[in-house]
């Protein structure tokens, strides 16, 4: 863990190891073409030592660009922007002037000298060899020689300064993207990871729901038995219980399990509504062996199967067949939770706790957004069927 003096030194310089990379790039990119120029036009190798000097200073004076545009970046990109602008062109003219001061090349300008002729004229001659500009001796005279010396180096150092501000803004632009880049990821990764937290925490929420309606509906069924003093039905009832919460409450509600064991949680609550409804509950499982695998979030027939009890088997008297079913159409997985007798009325309806289908949808728009649907209607001769189709995803 970072120390206090570490945290407070980030805040204040965000992003200083690309600003540190990106500086020594620049300037080392800037020195290896210095030094093939020199191989390439063989020049005298002395100059290498100045112009590694101006390279020290440039780097400095781009680290203090760096300083001021990162004091920007707490206020937007525009102000980063404006910022550097204006920090470029000091240390544009001090890098200038520094080369004037130290004669370290300049790449992009060409460096002009006065020379006197024989004739007394006044030569303005480039350092390439080609005179730029010839004044005769008497107009000459007119521009002392001090004059004609200020005005020779203010002209070099405004060259230089145009020359060095738009190197100086390169790496401030180059500087300025890069990192708004690495921020928008970051706050991109941020923004992912809320939302992760979010959805991990609304299937948890939704999941543990589940529990306290199946208790509910649970305890109704055990006590019926006991009123009709079923002693022996509701003792199997609270053993069945037992081993279904014991199993249950091991899952995590933020992973998905395999069809196979879902079935199984399924199974072991209808042998516990067997015991109250032992003549009239019939069940059918259709799960093809291939699809046992395929994931799908815990307990999320659970509702499904507790209203087809509910409003098909307790509403009727006569016999009840209760079916689960999975099959595969087009890569999706298609659940059928399905009973042939009772009212033709919506499941979820009438006294409760009013969970039901309702949960089943947000978890399933939780878990998989619009890639999955549930559909509930009637069935021509009675009864209800619900259906669920979601991404197939197998172990």
């Amino acid at each position: 863990m970072e120390s206090f003096t570490e945290y407070r030194a980030h805040r204040r310089l965000p992003d200083l190891p690309l600003a540190a990379a990106s500086i020594l790039g620049f300037w080392l990119f800037y020195f290896a073409t210095i030094v093939i120029r020199t191989w390439l036009i063989d020049e005298s190798l002395a100059w290498l030592g100045s112009r590694a000097l101006g390279c020290v200073v440039g780097v400095v004076l781009t680290f203090l660009v760096y300083l001021v545009v990162s004091r920007a970046a707490r206020e937007s990109v525009r102000i980063q922007i404006v910022a550097a602008a204006i920090a470029c062109l000091p240390a544009a003219a001090i890098f200038s002037t520094f080369n004037l001061a130290f004669a370290v090349h300049q790449p992009l300008v060409e460096r002009t000298v006065l020379r006197e002729t024989a004739d007394g004229a006044t030569v303005i001659q480039s350092d390439r060899g080609a005179p730029a500009d010839i004044r005769s001796g008497a107009d000459a005279l007119l521009l002392p020689a001090a004059d004609r010396q200020r005005r020779r180096m203010l002209r070099l150092i405004a060259d230089g300064l145009v020359t060095w501000y738009f190197f100086f803004a390169a790496w401030a632009s180059f500087y300025i993207a890069i990192s708004s880049a690495t921020r928008l990821r970051a706050a991109e990764r941020r923004a992912a990871g809320a939302e992760r937290d979010a959805q991990a925490a609304q299937l948890r929420a939704l999941r543990y729901q589940v529990n306290p309606h199946f208790l509910f509906n649970t305890l109704n069924s055990l006590s019926s038995l006991v009123m009709a003093r079923r002693e022996e039905e509701a003792e199997a009832m609270i053993v069945n219980l037992s081993t279904f919460f014991r199993s249950s409450l091991t899952l995590d509600p933020g992973e998905d399990i395999p069809l196979a064991q879902e079935i199984e949680f399924q199974q072991l609550y209808l042998d516990i509504e067997k015991l109250r409804f032992p003549r009239r509950l019939e069940v059918r499982v259709e799960v093809p062996a291939e699809l046992c695998g395929a994931r799908v979030p815990p307990l999320l027939l659970q509702p499904l199967v507790e209203n087809a009890i509910k409003h098909g088997v307790a509403r009727t008297g006569e016999p009840v067949l209760l079916t689960l079913a999975a099959r595969e159409e087009d890569s999706r997985l298609v659940l059928v939770v399905e009973n042939d007798r009772g009212p033709a009325e919506p499941v979820g309806c009438g006294p409760g706790t009013g969970v039901g289908l309702a949960n089943v949808r947000e978890r399933l728009a939780a878990r998989f957004g619009g890639e999955a649907s549930c559909e509930a209607g009637p069935l021509s001769g009675g009864g209800w069927r619900v259906t669920l189709t979601m991404p197939l995803e197998l172990e």
